[in-house]
């Protein structure tokens, strides 16, 4: 590995990753100390407070998840027909 491995270069090698180790999980430790976020939330399945009403007004949400799910079959009709269509183009 190293020809001449000598007390000072050792030093410097254990100093080195070291110090390279330490830059790595410096964000984590400044986390852990002051962490930024709140912590976990508290997902309700159909509905969502509504921060800027009175704590007790519930707000139902819309299931976006049908109309999504609908969405994506339009885009995936639309990049087949491209797809489809790319091979065509150099006859």
């Amino acid at each position: 590995m190293i020809p001449n491995l000598n007390p000072t270069t050792l030093m410097m090698l254990i100093f080195g990753v070291s110090t390279f180790i330490f830059i790595m999980f410096l964000p984590a430790l400044l986390e852990l100390k002051k962490p930024r976020d709140a912590g976990r939330r508290i997902i309700m399945d159909d509905v969502i407070i509504a921060q800027r009403f009175r704590a007790r007004e519930i707000i139902p949400l819309a299931n976006i998840e049908k109309e999504k799910f609908g969405l994506d079959q339009t885009i995936v009709k639309r990049i087949t027909d491209i797809v489809s269509f790319l091979p065509n183009l150099e006859a």
